[in-house]
């Protein structure tokens, strides 16, 4: 790849992310001088991938041209993964989805076959696409689990023979492929499109299943020295709790999950506990917690008693990265972020206990926009923010645009 490539690379980048720039603010953002940003832009103009949106504006004197990608040209597969169930979507270059997103159930623990049921499920998806699988530039996949970014392993789930599971799927799928945690991801999503965006630190709370957390600092994602920062399920809030999937007892997973909470809801549901709950009438896990979010945000009580005791219980593990990290903003993302106001409540009272006032008084709480949707959105940021500096193979070129 010559520096002309990965130069238009560059600048695919900053508009995927930054929507629309003149060569003017791409040079300053590229730290590459203007003669050369403009002729890789005229290039990219050329080959149909950018459009001259028109005249921007101007502090004085002639206006420059603005430019941005052109929608349907190339395409980003994404797929978000959580103990349950799997998702796929396929977006272009504008974040536009091209086809419905495709949901299907798949426990991750103990599933000798869960990659080869995922590769069977993306080839399919892409094969009902219809879309030329040169004109796709990669597939973004968060997952729970240790996962290690830069090696690209998932040393919890998704066995891969024993060679490291990006490779793997690289070479079932024939895409290029990069994994990530899926809370990484979440955080990702929140720092390119979300509330996190024009914030300098942020931690970002992803409460589905498990709990998750995303560390923004400095603007980037921070992983720790092995990657594997921000396994907040993972910290201890009983001597003597209930035994993780980690081997460990106590972890906050076992006591403020998603999880958690839909069998608590199962278990008093059956013992005669009355709640609009009881017309769901499954024992079903995933279906108990979104009627319990569902529940909760129409004002049934037993859905916020639920609600109510687990974020009271991320609250107090929240004050421990408050004490550690003395964050700007924390943000409540993921699933859970739908019964975000009702989480707020209890994770405040949680703070005025466990928290030194003065350092969690200036710290701003947020309820995410992106929701549920915010790994599927990471997992395709993560596509971009890697083009052009992947695994060095030549289907990833631009010779492929």
């Amino acid at each position: 790849m010559d520096s002309q490539e990965r130069l238009q690379n560059g600048v695919l980048r900053e508009l995927y992310f930054g929507g629309i720039f003149s060569c003017t603010e791409l040079s300053s953002r590229l730290n590459k001088s203007i003669p050369s940003v403009t002729k890789a832009v005229n290039e990219l103009v050329k080959k149909g991938i950018v459009v001259n949106k028109g005249q921007g504006q101007s502090s004085g004197g002639r206006r420059p041209a603005g430019y941005s990608l052109l929608p349907g040209t190339k395409y980003i597969i994404a797929v978000a993964m959580d103990q349950l169930a799997t998702r796929i979507t396929m977006t272009d270059l504008l974040n536009n989805p091209v086809m419905e997103t495709e949901i299907f159930e798949m426990e991750l623990l103990d599933n000798d076959q869960s990659t080869g049921i995922l590769i069977s499920k993306v080839n399919a998806f892409i094969k009902k696409s219809g879309v030329d699988r040169k004109k796709i530039v990669g597939m973004g996949l968060g997952m729970p689990g240790f996962v290690n970014k830069r090696e690209g392993i998932n040393y919890s789930y998704l066995p891969s023979d024993g060679i490291s599971l990006r490779s793997y799927l690289e070479k079932h799928i024939g895409l290029p492929v990069w994994i990530d945690n899926d809370s990484s991801l979440v955080a990702l999503a929140e720092l390119k499109f979300g509330v996190a965006r024009e914030r300098e630190s942020a931690m970002v709370v992803n409460i589905g299943w498990g709990i998750g957390l995303g560390i923004i600092l400095n603007r980037g994602i921070f992983r720790g020295y092995n990657g594997y920062a921000g396994e907040f399920s993972h910290i201890p809030v009983r001597e003597d709790g209930d035994l993780c999937i980690c081997g460990k007892r106590g972890c906050l997973e076992t006591e403020a999950s998603m999880l958690v909470v839909a069998e608590k809801g199962i278990k008093e549901i059956k013992k005669g506990r009355i709640s609009s709950l009881q017309q769901v009438a499954s024992e079903h896990s995933s279906v108990m917690g979104d009627a319990i979010l569902k529940a909760a945000n129409l004002g049934d009580q037993f859905a916020i008693e639920l609600l109510s005791e687990m974020g009271y219980k991320i609250g107090k593990a929240i004050a421990i990265l408050i004490h550690i990290l003395d964050p700007q903003t924390i943000v409540l993302s993921g699933r859970g972020a739908a019964a975000g106001k009702i989480l707020m409540t209890s994770i405040q009272n949680s703070l005025n206990k466990y928290c030194i006032p003065r350092l969690s008084a200036n710290t701003e709480f947020c309820i995410s926009q992106l929701g549920y949707d915010a790994e599927l959105i990471g997992a395709a940021a993560l596509v971009m923010e890697n083009y052009g500096k992947q695994h060095q193979k030549e289907r990833m070129s631009m010779a492929n645009f």
